[in-house]
């Protein structure tokens, strides 16, 4: 398979990111946050206020035949979708589907003086804010891409965009969406998600594996009211103390090893391979992440640290409740802690599996008779990516060199985008590619996240070059 479009998809691309930016700046100033952060998100108007700004841009597509429709259900978040109908000397009903998301996450502590999650600042190639590269420029690269197509002179399959608003909550809204939109959104043979990572910025990296989610609260209550700790402390265990107790059934506190059996899965022959290769080739990655002064990583071992990230199970306290800021902190003994735990799955384990057993670990035989409950739980499905037609492994490897002069890359994502699973369960016969901007320092969910804007527009041709293999195919 050649690809060859005599550099036109790469003339059109580098003019339309100029003229994306202004409005894309406009987006991350906008504080949409995602519907688990922010309970009044519908009287708020923030959610809406992106989808409006998204749409407005895209109604404005020369793209022949355009149709851009915000699709509501009651309540939930909407959705935007979008309709193209093939290029001319295109028939039948072939469809790509492209994916993205335009909620966020929230602020987060720790940005850099001059910058901040609504504050959109350009430095060099960096657009600085909330939501650029997770994930708002999505919906710009997938028209984008197709018009470069047709400034090319390629042809391309009918394709929907899909654009939801609650992803950073687990997609809770997106399936009744997908089942309301079925006829619409058709049998896709090729699905492109645009909401995943990088390992560097000088290729198109495909993401063959997402881990899953369980996230909840557990919560340990002991006695009524606070007490003084001159008094009670010693007679009364400590809530802090019954909560790492509980802890400890499931992590190993020395080493952050999962305890329980059933979180665990034998990782694929080839996804160790992958990882091996990809470790070859980029080294160890825990060396890009933002330590302190002599500390170190988990692991050192480069493919270690690979499938750390991908195929095994971890544990992470996000949130606390019942502690009090330091300066506050009189001399009290706290009669509840709660803490907001969020678990991260091998790909191909079942999230109800491992819900079970955390839910079991943590509430059975509470230690000194506490009150313990874990709630508010959630939990959604990883991914492990079919096999690769050889037409898009093909496609995949000269549309990055196109774009970025270098082939492309496989890698395991740590993340979690449920869209995938539901997808794969939906459409067991289509091929994917996921794929993403989020590369080294681009902190995702953390203070200064940015887009790398040349790597951006870089994979708005790359994803042309894809469309124009995929319609030849």
């Amino acid at each position: 398979m050649t690809i060859s479009t005599d550099g036109a998809i790469a003339d059109h691309c580098a003019p339309a990111w100029d003229e994306i930016l202004p409005v894309l700046s406009d987006y991350v100033a906008i504080p949409a946050l995602s519907p688990d952060f922010d309970d009044d998100w519908d009287v708020a108007g923030h959610l809406r206020r992106a989808v409006d700004l998204v749409v407005d841009w895209c109604r404005a597509r020369p793209i022949p035949g355009l149709v851009v429709e915000v699709h509501e259900l009651a309540g939930r978040t909407p959705v935007v979708l979008m309709e193209i109908p093939a290029s001319a000397g295109r028939t039948g009903d072939d469809t790509v589907l492209l994916y993205g998301h335009l909620d966020k996450q929230p602020e987060m502590e720790g940005w850099r003086p001059g910058l901040g999650p609504w504050t959109p600042v350009l430095d060099g190639d960096r657009l600085y804010g909330r939501g650029g590269a997770d994930d708002g420029y999505s919906a710009f690269a997938s028209l984008t891409a197709v018009e470069a197509v047709r400034a090319a002179g390629a042809h391309h399959a009918r394709c929907v965009v899909l654009i939801e608003a609650s992803e950073e909550s687990g997609s809770p809204d997106l399936d009744a969406h997908v089942a309301a939109l079925a006829d619409r959104i058709g049998t896709p043979s090729l699905v492109v998600c645009l909401d995943s990572g990088a390992m560097d910025y000088d290729r198109m990296w495909v993401t063959t594996s997402l881990r899953g989610m369980v996230s909840g609260v557990l919560t340990v209550d002991i006695v009524r009211e606070g007490m003084h700790s001159g008094s009670a402390s010693g007679l009364v265990p400590s809530t802090f103390r019954i909560a790492r107790d509980l802890l400890s059934r499931i992590e190993d506190s020395a080493t952050g090893e999962i305890l329980l059996p059933e979180l665990h899965v034998e990782i694929p022959p080839g996804r160790l391979d992958e990882a091996r290769a990809t470790a070859a080739e980029v080294g160890a990655i825990a060396t890009g992440l933002a330590f302190v002064d002599g500390a170190r990583p988990a692991t050192e071992d480069p493919i270690e640290q690979l499938l750390a990230t991908t195929w095994r199970p971890t544990l992470s306290v996000v949130g606390a409740d019942g502690l009090p800021p330091t300066g506050r902190a009189g001399n009290v003994l706290r009669p509840r802690t709660a803490l907001k735990l969020s678990f991260r799955l091998p790909p191909t384990l079942d999230p109800l599996v491992a819900r079970s057993a955390i839910t079991a670990a943590l509430v059975s035989d509470s230690p000194h008779g506490a009150r313990v409950t874990f709630d508010r739980v959630e939990s959604a499905a990883g991914w492990d990516a079919p096999p690769t037609a050889e037409w898009l492994a093909a496609a995949t490897a000269e549309a990055s060199q196109a774009a970025f002069g270098r082939p492309a890359q496989a890698f395991g994502e740590g993340g979690t985008i449920p869209f995938m699973g539901m997808l794969g369960e939906r459409f067991p016969e289509a091929q994917f590619l996921v794929t993403g901007v989020l590369g080294p320092e681009s902190n995702a969910h953390g203070p200064n996240e940015f887009l790398h804007v040349p790597t951006a527009r870089r994979l708005t041709e790359a994803v042309a070059h894809v469309l124009v293999a995929h319609a030849a195919r």
